[in-house]
């Protein structure tokens, strides 16, 4: 299958590029920046395509828009308490990005970098790679990064982040899109339904920092183990201060590679996903910063309040100050591997 290389613009005078692959009725663009997946387009129910992430028209609106739309995060994705860890014996002090701690990598971490495409026709995929020095954002070791999207006949997505490392650090990448399964400009996703493989969750205290407890979403809001809309109980802020979630669910170990985070389907359209991995855990994100401020996406599209949900499997945030969360530790000769399969399907 051909894969087709395109430019989608610049930033500060580089070049971003854009590539399109396909398999049987999916369609997908990738661009260099921030890694981004910016379109991907999936039938309905009755064969009628739709575009069901949100994403921008142009480089300068995904560096302008808050919220990391379709982006690969890291080095760390999430939240670092006080922008600080140890390792080894070792503090280390990372950029205060969201006052007092550190989000996603930074001010400048992987979803705020172009990075270096390349198509892989045999696999009908494309690889993109990003290089990062020692002491980047505070983070020591310097890094090389990858990920690789591929589509499969099923029809599926597959998305593998790798890295490596010439000093111990830690990482934690992450796939940062929004879905949207009735479309990217079809609204709300308040009505669509979602299970997510948990018994626990990540309580947070302030700035969003989990408090270290793995506590029983039964009879809470954070309940998804059986399906249900995602609207049923966004609006009880007693649990939900935002009117939103933006919480690290712990997924269950079926004791193989692969673990089941998720399953949401749209029932108007009757489109659906699930996504596997092989990390501990997914952030359920429901787009509430839209909220404060709306934003233009593909087409014209508004994006206002819950316009897509997240769903970004990951190791726990803070997990570099909380001992007995999973190790975010990386050291030389080791790879670390972040594998998400996203199967698509018809309800």
């Amino acid at each position: 299958m051909s894969i087709k290389r395109t430019a989608f613009g610049t930033i500060d005078d580089q070049e971003v590029e854009a590539f399109d692959i396909e398999t049987g009725s999916i369609h997908a663009t990738i661009i260099t920046y921030a890694a981004v997946l910016s379109r991907l387009f999936v039938p309905d129910g009755d064969g009628r395509q739709a575009d069901i992430v949100l994403g921008y028209d142009d480089p300068a609106s995904y560096v302008q828009n808050r919220g990391s739309a379709g982006a690969i995060c890291g080095r760390y994705a999430n939240r670092i308490a006080d922008a600080r860890f140890t390792l080894d014996g070792e503090t280390y002090s990372l950029s205060a990005n969201e006052p007092p701690n550190h989000i996603h990598g930074g001010f400048g971490g992987f979803s705020k970098r172009i990075w270096t495409g390349e198509p892989d026709t045999a696999n009908n995929a494309v690889r993109l790679t990003l290089h990062r020095p020692d002491g980047d954002e505070g983070y020591p070791g310097a890094v090389t990064a990858s990920v690789t999207y591929r589509l499969t006949d099923d029809p599926a997505l597959e998305i593998v982040m790798e890295a490596t490392t010439d000093r111990p650090t830690v990482m934690n990448m992450a796939y940062h899109g929004y879905w949207n399964l009735a479309g990217h400009d079809s609204g709300h996703i308040r009505d669509q339904h979602l299970l997510i493989d948990a018994d626990r969750y990540t309580p947070v205290g302030p700035g969003k920092i989990p408090t270290g407890a793995l506590a029983p979403v039964s009879g809470t809001a954070f309940d998804f183990r059986s399906s249900r809309p995602i609207g049923t109980m966004i609006d009880d802020t007693t649990q939900l201060p935002e009117a939103g979630y933006d919480h690290n669910f712990c997924l269950n170990d079926n004791g193989q590679p692969l673990r089941r985070a998720a399953r949401a389907v749209d029932p108007v359209s009757r489109r659906g996903l699930e996504i596997w991995t092989n990390q501990p855990g997914v952030q359920f994100y429901t787009a509430n910063h839209f909220g404060k401020a709306s934003a233009i996406g593909k087409g014209g599209a508004i994006y206002e309040k819950h316009a897509g949900f997240a769903l970004e499997t990951q190791n726990f945030p803070n997990a570099p100050n909380i001992p007995h969360f999973p190790s975010a530790v990386l050291r030389p000769g080791e790879t670390y591997r972040h594998i998400m399969r996203i199967p698509f399907f018809i309800a």
